[in-house]
């Protein structure tokens, strides 16, 4: 007798997604920032996000661009943006680029951001990507773990985005890498 398992999956995102996707990932960024921005810094508007990211599944600006979302029944409850890189630094043909991996908060440990983060490589395989970037918080220690376990390593790159354009409301970041053998 076997025991039942959990219905998860990931899959390329439908525009159908886009409300889910813009929840959840206004949501998970109130928690990720929380430390680091004011509230009033984050989008709050659910509606005007969903309708970006409808725009955004409907028509992609690179055939390489896709989003993916982690299921469980048919619940998003995770997703990630993959395309290619766009540091100048990096070569758009042979680079590609993690954009977002973002997990529910109470979704955590269930195994959907490994179920991600193989989809995004494996989708970034696909697209002939050989190296791959991704950004993350200069203070997400968790993230940082997580992917150097799964084979991603400091470059030395980092950067200081200015949201607001005054200076006032800064986010610094590290850029790890991997290379496909």
């Amino acid at each position: 007798m076997s025991s039942p398992t959990a219905d998860v999956s990931v899959r390329i995102a439908w525009a159908d997604d886009a409300a889910a996707i813009a929840e959840l990932q206004l949501r998970t960024w109130r928690e990720q920032y929380a430390d680091v921005l004011p509230a009033e810094a984050l989008p709050h508007d659910t509606g005007a996000a969903a309708a970006t990211w409808q725009e955004a599944l409907r028509k992609p600006q690179d055939a390489r661009n896709r989003v993916l979302v982690a299921l469980e029944r048919n619940r998003v409850c995770g997703f990630a943006i993959v395309g290619p890189a766009s540091d100048p630094d990096c070569d758009p043909v042979s680079d590609g680029e993690m954009q977002e991996l973002t997990v529910a908060p109470e979704e955590r440990g269930k195994g959907h951001g490994s179920r991600l983060l193989q989809a995004a490589v494996d989708t970034m395989l696909a697209d002939r990507f050989t190296h791959a970037v991704v950004w993350t918080l200069a203070t997400d220690d968790a993230t940082r773990v997580f992917l150097s376990e799964a084979g991603w390593a400091p470059d030395g790159a980092h950067r200081t985005l200015d949201l607001d354009g005054t200076g006032s409301t800064q986010v610094k970041q590290v850029r790890l890498h991997t290379a496909f053998s």
